[in-house]
C-alpha cells in the first residue's frame, strides 16, 4: 500500500515545479521532502524523479500517481465531509480568500452570521488577488475562494476547482464631486484628457479598464496607481483623478450619474475543489444554499453593499 503522505508530496512537486518550495509550503525541510520521494520511489519500484540541470522532473510514471492522487485527496475529503455531516453542527476550519471588493462588501456581515450560526466553524480569510488566490486554491491552501473576473478577460481555469457564479456587477466612472476639469464629464468619452488612477499593471482590472478606453478611441493618462480602493476614492475625492469602480464594495457614493456604454457587467463567483460524486468535496459539511456556495443561505449576496463616502460622483460604464 502507497503512503498516502507521500503521494501528496509528490502532487506537491508537480504543482510547485521545486522540492524548495514544496518543503516551504509544507513546513518541512527540502532533504526531509526528498528522502520521502526517494521513499516513494522504493515503495512504486519505478523512477519517478530525473535530475534536468538543478531541479527535477516528474517521470510519465511519476505523472500517473499524481493523477491518482487527485482523485484520492478528493475522496478522503469526501469521507471527512460525511462523516462531520452526521454531526449535529458544522465544526472544523474553512479556509477562504477573497478580493478586496467582496472583503468590503459582504464579508464582515457573512462572517459575523456564519459565527453566530455556526460557533464551532472557525472561518479564516485573507485577501488575494483572484489570479493568485485561483492558484493557492488548486493547490490546498484554501478551501474556497470568492473571485471576479471581467469581459474578455476570463480567470485563469484550473483543474480540479468547480465554478460557481454568484452574481454579476456594474462597474462606473467615478468623478471627482466639484474640481472645474472633470465637471463636464459624464461618459468615459469624456474622460480622455484628464487624469486617472488604476490598479498596478497586471491587475485584471488594469488591463480590462485600459482596453475599454482604447476601444473608445484614447490612452487614459494614468499618474496614479495603486490596489487600495480607498486610497484611490481619496484621490478622487480631491479633485485628482477619475478611475472607473465596482458599484459594489467600491466606497464611492451610491448616487450616480447613471451613463452606461454597451456590453456586459463583470461576473463574481465562488470557486472550489470540483466533486467527486453528487456532492463537493472538501466542504467539511457546510450548509448551502440554492446555488451551492453557501452565500444564498444567508442572504448574503455580492449585491449588497457597505455604506459609502457621499462626495463622489459617478457614470454607470458597462464593460464591452
Amino acid at each position: 500500500m502507497l503512503d498516502v503522505r507521500r503521494l501528496r508530496l509528490l502532487r506537491e512537486l508537480s504543482l510547485r515545479g521545486t522540492l524548495a518550495e514544496v518543503a516551504e509550503a509544507l513546513h518541512q525541510s527540502p532533504s526531509s521532502v526528498s528522502q520521502q520521494l526517494t521513499q516513494l520511489e522504493h515503495e512504486v519500484g519505478v523512477e519517478l524523479l530525473r535530475k534536468v540541470g538543478r531541479r527535477v522532473a516528474l517521470t510519465p510514471a511519476a505523472e500517473v500517481l499524481v493523477a491518482h492522487t487527485a482523485v484520492i485527496l478528493q475522496q478522503l475529503e469526501l469521507a471527512e465531509s460525511e462523516v462531520a455531516a452526521l454531526g449535529s453542527d458544522v465544526a472544523g476550519t474553512l479556509r477562504m480568500s477573497v478580493f478586496q471588493s467582496a472583503a468590503i462588501a459582504f464579508m464582515p456581515e457573512l462572517l459575523a452570521e456564519l459565527a453566530v450560526r455556526h460557533p464551532r466553524l472557525r472561518v479564516t480569510m485573507t485577501q488575494r488577488e483572484p489570479e493568485a488566490a485561483l492558484h493557492e486554491t488548486w493547490v490546498r491552501e484554501f478551501d474556497l475562494v470568492i473571485a471576479e473576473q471581467y469581459p474578455s478577460h476570463a480567470a485563469p481555469w484550473h483543474p480540479e476547482l468547480d465554478r460557481v457564479a454568484l452574481t454579476t456587477d456594474s462597474l462606473r466612472l467615478a468623478v471627482p464631486p466639484s474640481a472645474a476639469r472633470f465637471g463636464r464629464i459624464s461618459s468615459l468619452a469624456d474622460a480622455a484628457h484628464v487624469p486617472w488612477v488604476m490598479e498596478p499593471t497586471g491587475a485584471a482590472s488594469r488591463h480590462w479598464a485600459e482596453q475599454l478606453c482604447r476601444h473608445m478611441g484614447f490612452e487614459p493618462d494614468v499618474r496614479y496607481e495603486t490596489a487600495d480602493l480607498q486610497a484611490q476614492v481619496a484621490l478622487i475625492e480631491a479633485g485628482n483623478a477619475v478611475t472607473i469602480s465596482r458599484s459594489d464594495g467600491h466606497p464611492v457614493a451610491p448616487e450616480c450619474r447613471p451613463h452606461r456604454v454597451a456590453g456586459q457587467p463583470a461576473p463574481i463567483g465562488v470557486h472550489r475543489h470540483a466533486p467527486v460524486t453528487g456532492r463537493q468535496s472538501g466542504d467539511r459539511g457546510l450548509p448551502c444554499g440554492t446555488d451551492g456556495t453557501g452565500a444564498d443561505a444567508y442572504g448574503m449576496r455580492a449585491s449588497q453593499s457597505v455604506q459609502c463616502a457621499q462626495s463622489v460622483r459617478c457614470a454607470h460604464v458597462s464593460p464591452v
